[in-house]
């Protein structure tokens, strides 16, 4: 499954769609402005919540909370200790580690499950410049919840830069 985002900073109270490959609006990304953290919804083309992506607050390092049906889904935050600035760190509620790593700001990274490939992020298939895909590879993957964790590291990753 191969879904294409059109890049844009990911700003408060900015709102998107991510399309599959041929071309039917698939995901809304909904960003709630006037929010005291940062706060996205991602909805199905029907308008339903499928995610929702808030900023936790009062944690040592940045840090992205992914929930479903009010229930915590999963945790993100760049890895402690890692040589690499573009390595993240996903815990799923069921304790399952995830790795996120590549060239964030590029838009080119991979999703791992315990080396094994669950999605790539990449502008390399496109012509369109401001456009990137992400290539879910297991069918037995949750694209929704793929397509959060690419908003939250670009989110994140993004954010650092401003920062530093």
């Amino acid at each position: 499954m191969r879904f294409l985002v059109y890049d844009r900073l990911l700003g408060i109270g900015d709102d998107y769609w991510i399309e599959d490959d041929r071309g039917n609006k698939v995901f809304l990304v909904d960003g709630k402005a006037l929010r005291l953290r940062d706060t996205w919804e991602l909805k199905d083309a029907q308008g339903r919540v499928l995610i929702d992506i808030h900023q936790k607050m009062f944690a040592l390092r940045d840090t992205m909370v992914i929930a479903r049906g009010g229930e915590p889904l999963a945790r993100l935050k760049r890895k402690r200790l890692s040589l690499l600035r573009n390595h993240y760190r996903v815990t799923l509620a069921d304790g399952t580690e995830l790795d996120v790593s590549g060239k964030i700001l590029d838009r080119e990274f991979a999703i791992e499950y315990d080396g094994e490939l669950l999605a790539v992020v990449s502008r390399r298939w496109l012509t369109l410049r401001d456009t990137y895909g992400v290539d879910v590879v297991r069918e037995d993957a949750d694209p929704a919840l793929l397509i959060a964790l690419t908003v939250c590291v670009i989110h994140l990753a993004e954010k650092e830069r401003e920062d530093g």
